[in-house]
């Protein structure tokens, strides 16, 4: 479709959203509440550093309204409503509910069919067998992991100013998928992520939950190892911190915490459990677990590596005599304290030294490293190493690497024969950790120790070394993952209760410290993570008891006298709306699309992106910044298989708020911005989509209009469109059918007309183009792009 065809229908496009009274992503309808001084909803009194005492389970009170509790999860929201004289709201009706869990659980819309089936199911268990199918599907292991990988800073690539693509982490994002899907305890899923390795070593699902620790971004390019390694721990720290604990433990690298009593010593006894940690990018597959894509890759590196097999042998006989001369030159350009561990004989060395010069055999590439130098000594005037000699075989090389790039057809297109795990190297001594005078790694003070901040109870933990590995990570991960902890529990169901009702029962989910929002209902939280560790630490169980819930179920229609009570809804009168994530709004319109390709797992895809954005130049690796994958099938795979490039965010999904991978993100913003509307109406993609769902509705709904229409609602929303919206979307399409008849009679653009039709002869092709135009419309308002 013409870019020129969108903008000259904006205005139409307005037109009828403003008459079905949805503007295009306009913040959620709500009537503004009068402003006041102090919420009448305030929070009961909860006292500072409740969230470091122990979790205790409280009684359920005793409510007015014992017909509406269907857990004690009612009972703790009605006692707050009775007591500030409110009543909940009335159900929701069975579609809007069913829309409502299944976005939540699935990140998806429900079918047409699946609603019809709810909606008529009599059966006094109904809902139980609902919300059962929702959490048994595979795509509830895909919701589930998204949220957790924004925690995760999870991405393909390594980011920085090379951003290298990291072949090995779409393992990670599968295990996580898998882990939810499969109800692994929580307190297990802690334990194979802060320590796998040292815990299960001939596990490779453990070593591949270690994923977690490796998200951080890296520059592999770093002249200064040992600044590098304090990076990399710092980054961990803070993330375990804000992750597990739900504290800015990060602000006490510098200086003591100014807001909760954590020492700048007590940070550094925290890093200290990761000092002995390392990674390792080229762990090779357990035979026997391969998987179809794993095969697939061998394959094809192997056809490559035949292909130019006489090509990389004339490579390596031009480096040869300078090899040498290129990994010196390599390593002489780190720092001097990195040097003197890189050049040091191995059996001097220190477990710092050790871990310097695994890092080092890490990130650099000898034959790399080799042409660098050949480039250098070549291209830079008056080199001290400059000779004739030198300067012919950089030419050489220069050929032959461009004869290398007209393979780049064969190589393998994504995926590896690796797997990215934490180790130890082997060794039961770490590295020292130091407070660092104001965090400069350069200013080190005192040596301390692994230990629990006090303010977390300062829990005596036993490190056990094994023989290959400190036991460091080991005694944290079962400090984390243990009954007794005192906010990991409430941590994880805080979550997902955000993740249910948009706002936490804490609202700042990522600090439970005194700068953070206090409890809204602390008993609740307490109620719910004491409830979550007698059962198994099961967040399956965690989530079921919540669907099922009153609360949960009731309708979200504006109240005045909660407008008036509670203008900020903490007391759950009215259940929020909420704007779809991201994700779930690329997700909902293919598979409104009927082009949504289900499968599960494996490595990441590339949809097509602009053009000018595009780089199907390979580097040294063979790694590309953004090269469409081949398979059309893979463009429509869900978003969270989406290849994830720091540098390069997939463009449909950057303007509506997505998580950053920096940094654990640990709850989406809600933008409203004018990009969000012209990214929907202008994306080419987006049209293709309209196109497709027109013609899904006309094959399935016939040649009558009325039922197009109700067809297009009840894929979308979920219902029949009213009476009222039935005569603007008619009238809409008689006007644009008659612009869309002028402007093709006048030759001014080319119609997007119904794709996949059965019987082309159901619709007139004008009318059709009409009709796209009013499908793209639709799926642009707010009854699309929000969950009621």
């Amino acid at each position: 479709m013409k870019l020129r065809q969108v903008f000259t229908r904006r205005r139409a496009y307005w037109a009828v959203l403003l008459a079905l009274g949805t503007p295009v992503m306009a913040a959620a309808p709500q009537k503004d509440a009068a402003p006041q001084k102090e919420s009448a909803a305030a929070a009961p009194s909860v006292p500072n550093g409740w969230a470091y005492q122990p979790v205790k389970r409280p009684e359920v009170p005793a409510v007015k309204d014992q017909k509406w509790v269907r857990s004690p999860v009612d009972a703790f929201v009605l006692a707050r409503l009775e007591a500030k004289g409110l009543k909940p709201s009335p159900e929701a009706d069975r579609a809007t509910f069913i829309r409502r869990a299944t976005l939540d659980t699935w990140g998806l819309l429900p079918t047409p069919e699946e609603v019809k089936a709810f909606v008529n199911d009599k059966s006094p268990n109904a809902y139980e067998k609902l919300v059962d199918r929702l959490l048994e599907s595979h795509h509830f292991g895909e919701r589930q992991a998204r949220r957790w990988l924004d925690l995760a800073r999870y991405a393909d690539s390594a980011g920085f100013q090379n951003d290298a693509t990291r072949p090995n982490n779409w393992r990670y994002r599968d295990y996580v998928i898998k882990a939810f899907n499969q109800d692994k305890p929580f307190d297990r899923f802690i334990k194979e992520q802060v320590a796998g390795d040292e815990l299960w070593p001939d596990s490779q699902e453990a070593k591949v939950a270690t994923g977690f620790l490796a998200g951080y971004p890296d520059n592999a390019n770093s002249r200064d190892l040992i600044q590098r390694k304090y990076q990399i721990e710092t980054d961990i720290t803070d993330t375990v911190g804000e992750t597990f604990l739900a504290a800015t433990v990060g602000c006490a690298r510098c200086h003591n915490h100014k807001s909760d009593k954590v020492s700048q010593k007590e940070y550094f006894q925290l890093q200290a459990f990761f000092a002995n940690t390392a990674f390792d990018q080229r762990v090779p597959l357990a035979k026997g677990t391969e998987s179809n894509w794993d095969r697939q890759f061998a394959e094809q590196q192997a056809k490559y590596r035949e292909a130019t097999k006489e090509i990389r042998e004339k490579q390596q006989a031009v480096l040869a005599p300078y090899r040498d001369a290129g990994v010196k030159y390599q390593k002489e350009r780190y720092l001097t304290d990195s040097q003197e561990a890189i050049f040091k004989p191995e059996k001097d060395w220190t477990p710092l030294d050790r871990w310097v010069n695994f890092r080092h055999k890490q990130v650099s590439n000898t034959d790399n490293d080799v042409a660098a130098y050949l480039r250098l000594v070549s291209e830079t005037k008056g080199h001290q190493d400059y000779s004739e000699d030198k300067a012919q075989a950089w030419k050489q090389y220069q050929a032959l690497q461009a004869e290398l790039r007209k393979y780049d057809h064969l190589r393998p297109e994504r995926g590896s024969n690796f797997l990215t795990a934490a180790t130890e190297l082997g060794s039961v001594q770490a590295p020292p950790t130091f407070v660092r005078f104001t965090g400069i790694h350069e200013r080190p003070l005192e040596q301390v120790q692994p230990g629990i901040p006090a303010l977390w109870g300062g829990d005596k933990v036993e490190i056990k070394p094994t023989a290959n590995s400190s036991g460091r990570r080991t005694a944290l991960a079962n400090w984390l993952a243990s009954p007794n902890n005192p906010t990991t529990a409430r941590v994880y169901v805080n979550r997902v209760w955000a993740q249910l009702f948009d706002k936490g029962i804490v609202a700042t989910p990522a600090d439970f410290g005194r700068a953070g929002q206090k409890p809204t209902h602390p008993e609740l939280l307490d109620y719910l993570a004491s409830s979550f560790v007698q059962n198994g630490w099961s967040v399956k169980k965690l989530q079921r008891e919540i669907l099922l819930s009153s609360v949960y179920r009731q309708s979200s229609n504006e109240r005045e006298d909660v407008a008036k009570a509670d203008p900020k809804n903490e007391l759950l009168a009215v259940y929020p709306r909420k704007r779809l994530e991201a994700e779930e709004i690329r997700d909902a319109l293919l598979y409104a699309s009927g082009q949504l390709n289900d499968e599960v797992g494996g490595p990441a895809v590339f949809p097509p992106i602009a053009k000018v954005l595009e780089n199907g130049q390979a580097d040294f690796d063979g790694n590309r910044v953004w090269s469409v994958s081949k398979d059309k099938a893979d463009w429509n795979r869900r978003s969270i298989y989406v290849f994830s490039r720091r540098s390069l965010p997939y463009p449909l999904l950057q303007n509506f708020d997505p998580a950053n991978p920096s940094q654990a993100h640990h709850k989406r913003d809600v933008t409203t911005t004018p990009l969000q509307a012209l990214t929907l109406f202008n994306s080419d993609i987006v049209v293709n989509w309209s196109q497709a769902l027109a013609g899904r509705i006309i094959n399935e709904a016939g040649k009558d209009e009325t039922a197009q229409l109700n067809r297009l609602y009840e894929i979308l929303f979920s219902r029949q469109p009213s009476k009222s919206e039935l005569a603007v979307l008619k009238g809409f399409l008689s006007k644009e059918e008659g612009v869309v008849q002028q402007k093709v009679a006048a030759g001014k653009f080319e119609a997007a007309v119904p794709l996949g039709l059965k019987d082309p002869a159901l619709i007139n092709p004008v009318r059709g183009a009409a009709f796209v135009d009013l499908v793209h419309t639709v799926a642009n308002s707010n009854n699309f792009a929000y969950r009621f």
